[in-house]
C-alpha cells in the first residue's frame, strides 16, 4: 500500500466523520445558523472531492495487484461522499416538517455511528501498519548500530595489528643494522688477522735467515 495514499485516506476519513457530524447539527438548526453550517459542509465537501481526486491519481500509479484493492476502497469513499451530498440536499431542501426532520436526524445519527465505526477500523488498521513499520525501522536502526560497533571493533583490531607490524618492521631494521655492523667488525678482524699473519710470517722468515746466517759464520770458522 502506498504511504501517500494512506495519508490521503486518513485525511478523508477524518474529514468525512466531521462532515457527517456537521450535517446532523445543520439538520437541527434554522435560519442563518443553518446556512452557515451548510456552507461549512459544502466547503468540506470540496476538500473531500480534492482528496478523492488525489487518491485516484495515486491509485492509478500503483502496481496492478495493489491497484485493484485501492480502487475498491476509493469507490467506497466516493459512495460515502455522495451520501453526504444527499444529506446536504435534504437539509437545503428547506421547510421540513417535524416528523421529516426527526427522520432525517435519526438517519443521520445512524449514518454517523456506522461511518465512524468503519473509519475507526480503518484508522486502527493504518495505525497498526505504521507501528509495524516503526518496529521494522527500529530493528533496522538497531542492526545498523550493531554493524557500526562491529566495524569500529574491526578497525581497532586492524589498527593494533598495523602497529604490531610497524614495530616488527622497525625491529627487523634494527636487526639488519646490527648485522651490518657485525659484518663490518668481522671484516675488520679478518683484515687484521691477515695482516698479522703476514707480519708473523715475515718475522719468522727473518729469524730463520738470521739463524741460518749465524750458523753459517760459525761453521765457516
Amino acid at each position: 500500500m502506498s504511504t501517500v495514499f494512506e495519508g490521503y485516506e486518513r485525511q478523508y476519513c477524518e474529514l468525512s466523520a466531521n462532515l457527517s457530524k456537521k450535517c446532523t447539527v445543520a439538520a437541527s438548526l434554522d435560519g442563518e445558523q443553518k446556512k452557515q453550517k451548510v456552507s461549512e459542509v459544502k466547503t468540506g465537501i470540496d476538500e473531500a472531492e480534492a482528496l478523492i481526486r488525489k487518491m485516484d491519481l495515486e491509485a492509478r500509479s500503483l502496481q496492478p495487484n495493489v491497484k485493484a484493492v485501492v480502487l475498491a476502497k476509493l469507490r467506497e469513499y466516493k459512495s460515502d461522499l455522495n451520501n453526504i451530498k444527499s444529506e446536504v440536499k435534504k437539509i437545503v431542501a428547506g421547510n421540513l416538517n417535524p416528523s421529516a426532520r426527526d427522520e432525517l436526524l435519526e438517519s443521520s445519527m445512524v449514518y454517523v455511528v456506522t461511518a465512524s465505526a468503519d473509519q475507526r477500523e480503518r484508522l486502527m488498521a493504518s495505525t497498526e501498519r505504521l507501528n509495524k513499520s516503526g518496529d521494522r525501522i527500529e530493528e533496522s536502526r538497531r542492526t545498523m548500530f550493531e554493524t557500526e560497533d562491529l566495524g569500529v571493533s574491526i578497525l581497532q583490531d586492524l589498527h593494533a595489528q598495523r602497529q604490531s607490524l610497524l614495530h616488527a618492521n622497525n625491529t627487523l631494521h634494527g636487526v639488519d643494522d646490527n648485522v651490518g655492523k657485525s659484518k663490518k667488525i668481522l671484516s675488520n678482524i679478518s683484515r687484521r688477522m691477515s695482516r698479522n699473519k703476514w707480519i708473523i710470517t715475515t718475522i719468522v722468515i727473518v729469524l730463520v735467515l738470521v739463524i741460518a746466517s749465524i750458523l753459517y759464520f760459525k761453521l765457516s770458522k
